[in-house]
């Protein structure tokens, strides 16, 4: 196995699509973050096989921040959702599904799927060099939360999109008995979600273009976990290979 960096931030982002909780820990278990992407939007009127709501399809669902803690269900959630006119709305609520309903234009209700609802796998990675170099071209400074990985990694080389060559390897965090084990499976391939601010919900084109034309339009990587665990913000992370 070979060190290749350390986790510089953590993310579960409770409610599909909207603001992401930061912590400085999490359990991580056979579907994903403990609390990740277990709760989301159901259009009623959906006549297609995704019925879920995303920001893709309202902007400002990005500005909706969950907050406070309940482990009523056995894993941290939300108890309310602050809205972006500072009040705060209880989750399941009836206000809170109307206020959606009204803001997209058609019915939707809140679901809670017990084993979370995701893109491609239940864990995202995405490394601060390939941000960093993303914006570089750009001659920006991106906020990291346009991607909404789960677990943003720091590496000693510095080379923007590393993680393509991960794929097929093994992430191992951490040292002690609780080490994650997280399967590295595909590359990341990009919406037009990183195109939207996540503080004001504004679209920007060009992000995603220049990822396109970086990278195939492809930055991060996701993963299946095959060990579960703790992972914490600052734990070593090593690559293992298939024949390790």
């Amino acid at each position: 196995m070979n060190d290749i960096g350390r986790v510089s931030e953590i993310v579960r982002y409770p409610v599909k699509s909207m603001a992401g909780i930061t912590v400085e820990s999490t359990a991580v278990g056979w579907h994903g973050l403990t609390g990740d992407r277990r709760l989301a939007f159901r259009r009623v009127d959906a006549d297609n096989g995704f019925p879920w709501l995303s920001a893709s399809r309202l902007p400002e669902l990005l500005l909706y921040r969950p907050v406070g803690v309940s482990e009523s269900f056995g894993e941290p959630l939300p108890t309310h959702v602050q809205i972006p006119t500072g009040s705060r709305l209880a989750i399941g609520s009836t206000e809170l599904d109307a206020l959606i309903s009204e803001r997209l234009g058609s019915p939707v209700e809140l679901m809670k799927l017990k084993h979370g609802i995701f893109d491609e796998a239940v864990v995202s990675v995405i490394n601060l060099p390939t941000i960093d170099g993303i914006g570089r071209e750009l001659g920006l400074s991106l906020d990291r939360r346009r991607f909404r990985a789960n677990i943003v990694l720091e590496t000693e080389r510095k080379e923007p999109f590393l993680e393509d060559a991960w794929v097929g390897g093994a992430l191992v965090f951490g040292d002690d008995d609780a080490t994650v084990v997280v399967r590295v499976t595909l590359r990341d391939l990009r919406c037009a979600m990183i195109n939207l601010d996540p503080r004001t919900a504004d679209r920007d084109p060009r992000i995603m273009k220049t990822v396109s034309r970086l990278n195939d339009n492809h930055a991060g990587v996701y993963g299946t976990v095959v060990q579960t665990g703790t992972i914490r913000v600052g734990d070593r992370v090593r690559l293992a290979t298939m024949h390790d």
